[in-house]
């Protein structure tokens, strides 16, 4: 079985899920939809609370 590749999102993306999640959408639905990992989005979200931004840099405490 080939191994799963990491894929790389945008920072667009990534914002644009956490919108998705703010106005409503679950998380299990944009998991589904957009077949991501629950880890992922929980981290987006919380970067895009914590510092707005999702560069690693920015978001280390």
């Amino acid at each position: 079985m080939p191994k799963q590749q990491r894929r790389t999102f945008t920072a667009d993306f990534k914002k644009q899920m956490v919108q998705l999640y703010e106005n409503g959408k679950s998380r299990a639905a944009i998991v589904e939809e957009y077949d991501l990992t629950a880890s992922a989005l929980d981290r987006w979200i919380k970067q895009s609370n914590n510092t707005g931004s999702f560069k690693e840099k920015d978001n280390r405490s």
